[in-house]
């Protein structure tokens, strides 16, 4: 077994859990602002550390006076906004548990949630959330108390401004008792886990868990978590374990942080806010780009924009070559910063120097242009298990195409089958109720992940798979489908990409077109208006669509390629079951769904 470690940069101290964060930051930086509310359209409010502190507080009182007692689950479901911090937090503060639910969710999810949990209490965002809790009320018998945040226009009727009249005669002496209930080893949270397959389970991570993550992180990748300079504008879903461990960070450090419910106004966001940080899964990185890239075209300067690209692309891979970087390639780097790389990290909010990515792999060639245009996309590596990354690239030192080195204090471990494995403080306490699916994911204090990878010399860890989604062909050949979908999904024109050819006699792909980038091409080679069936079936678009598949195809063996394709009338999605909350395909439902399609593949 390979293996690889760093030291911890931060040790948990005893005694130790995330509400004293906010009394640290109260009295170390009480005018500093670590929060911002959106403020209309004009721009955003300040909350300094002492006004944060206190609203939790206040928060918290009320959910004490409500009967919520120590180590009770409390849900919250509700899009990213400031609201969701100030409730998880003050959960945390009256010493409970705050279990997530995404908004997304269906009655079903829903109601597994809230009574495998035992919930006692349930805060949603609008009418419409509450009405679907109420609907499977009968399935979680133990939630007996629900609070609405957007609870119609009548003044004050909202959930903060409801716990705070209710908790206003609980005294500090009660509510500092409720806090100092919890320790390192409480649990702070139950995050339910996708479920790609089975029910989702719900994984227990302690205050450690976040404090050991958090703590490494910011110490790790000091330069972005500068207090007073640097600012996260948080727009993943707080109820996914990567945006709630940079929420902790943030914190943390302290830092600034804003929030974003609704991704259609992210531009505009990003304008107002100005982030030093960002935080993203790959998918809107390649989205930024593409969306460049077509814009440049439809203006006629699609040409200066390819080369600008090829130039940074360049440029970033010279950055790691021995020698002094070629004069030609800085002068030309230099031209194209004040034609077209500018104009990019504009649409970034103009101050982002970094982001952090992970979920899946970014590709290299997109790692390379992000950091050619003076935007590194630091690539990291984690799981709801491990509350988020347990491996990033360092700041100063990334390696593209892998996902870092191991988190300070951990260690990574590669079996001898390839799965990579995981130990540390920041790995989960074990899945809620469910003792057998905690003792198969742990051997000898190591969490299998599931996942294929290897390590190199210096400690930076590459993902090839997932060992479930192994496909044997007829022919005994292994092909890891990750590989191939990425680079395939990276091109414009395509949404997702699925890979079969488990037991046939080659390789073959689902794929479902990207619905904005679908209507443009249209309108630029004269089809649009074009019946949808008409337009998926037109041999100009299919063309397309193979270039995407033969890039692909170029990272891979001939016996691993893609020898056929099917482009799919309508994309995948999480209301149709395809897709997990956190966009994973869920691989055996659109097996099953579409085996009649899969068969035609293969002419059976």
């Amino acid at each position: 077994m390979r293996e690889f470690s760093l030291p911890a940069l931060y040790e948990v101290p005893a005694g130790a859990s995330l509400p004293l964060l906010l009394d640290r930051n109260a009295e170390r930086h009480p005018a500093e602002p670590v929060m911002a509310r959106r403020a209309g359209a004009a721009g955003w409010a300040d909350v300094t550390a002492t006004e944060f502190r206190d609203q939790v507080r206040a928060v918290a009182r009320g959910l004490i006076a409500s009967g919520v007692e120590p180590g009770d689950r409390v849900a919250l479901m509700a899009r990213t906004r400031y609201e969701w911090s100030l409730l998880d937090f003050a959960i945390w503060y009256a010493g409970a548990v705050t279990v997530p639910v995404y908004e997304t969710s269906s009655a079903e999810q829903l109601a597994w949630i809230l009574a495998d949990s035992g919930a006692v209490a349930c805060v949603t965002e609008t009418a419409g959330h509450r009405a679907a809790v109420e609907s499977v009320r009968d399935r979680a018998p133990a939630c007996t108390l629900l609070w609405t945040l957007d609870a119609g226009e009548e003044p004050g009727a909202g959930a903060v401004e409801a716990l705070t009249r209710a908790g206003a005669a609980v005294t500090d002496e009660v509510l500092e008792q409720r806090r100092d209930t919890l320790g390192p080893d409480s649990t702070a949270t139950l995050i339910y886990t996708s479920g790609t397959t089975g029910r989702p389970k719900g994984c227990m991570l302690s205050h450690r868990a976040f404090l050991a993550d958090a703590g490494n992180v910011v110490r790790a990748l000091e330069p972005l978590f500068r207090t007073g300079h640097s600012s996260v504008l948080l727009f993943l879903p707080l109820a996914h374990v990567f945006a709630r461990l940079v929420q902790v960070a943030c914190v943390m450090a302290p830092i600034r942080l804003g929030h974003v419910g609704d991704i259609k106004t992210l531009t505009e966001d990003l304008a107002s806010f100005r982030p030093t940080t960002l935080l993203g899964v790959p998918r809107v990185f390649e989205k930024v780009y593409n969306s460049a890239r077509a814009k440049a075209r439809e203006g006629g300067k699609g040409g200066i924009f390819d080369r600008a690209a090829g130039t940074a692309i360049a440029y970033s891979r010279a950055l790691d070559a021995p020698g002094r970087m070629p004069l030609g390639l800085r002068l030309r780097h230099a031209l194209h910063d004040r034609l077209v790389y500018r104009r990019l990290r504009a649409v970034l909010g103009g101050r982002a120097t970094h982001a952090i990515s992970g979920g899946a792999a970014l590709g290299e060639r997109l790692g390379h242009f992000y950091r050619g245009i003076g935007f590194t996309v630091l690539e990291g590596y984690g799981l709801t298990e491990s509350c988020a990354p347990t491996a990033f690239n360092p700041w100063d030192a990334p390696r593209i195409g892998t996902v870092g080195r191991p988190l300070p204090g951990s260690s990574v471990a590669i079996a001898e089958d390839g799965e990579v494995l995981l130990r540390g403080d920041h790995l989960f306490s074990g899945y809620w109720n469910n003792e057998a699916a905690t003792a198969e994911a742990m051997t000898d204090g190591w969490y299998r992940t599931g996942d294929l990878g290897s390590l190199d010399d210096d400690g930076y860890l590459s993902l090839t798979g997932r060992k479930k989604e192994i496909i044997v062909t007829a022919g005994g050949k292994n092909v890891a489908p990750a590989v191939i979908e990425d680079r395939i999904r990276a091109h414009a024109l395509i949404s997702e990409c699925m890979v079969v050819g488990d037991g046939r006699p080659f390789v073959a792909a689902l794929i479902t077109l990207d619905e904005e980038f679908l209507g443009r091409w249209a309108a630029e080679h004269g089809r649009a208006g074009l019946p949808r069936e008409e337009l998926l079936a037109d041999p100009e678009l299919l063309a397309a669509v193979q270039e995407a598949v033969d890039g692909g195809n170029a990272a891979v063996s001939r016996a691993e390629s893609v020898r056929a394709f099917r482009v799919l009338p309508v994309p995948f999605s999480e209301e149709s079951g395809h897709l997990t909350p956190s966009m994973k395909l869920k691989r055996h439902v659109v097996l099953k769904d579409y085996a009649g399609l899969i068969d035609e593949l293969y002419g059976a």
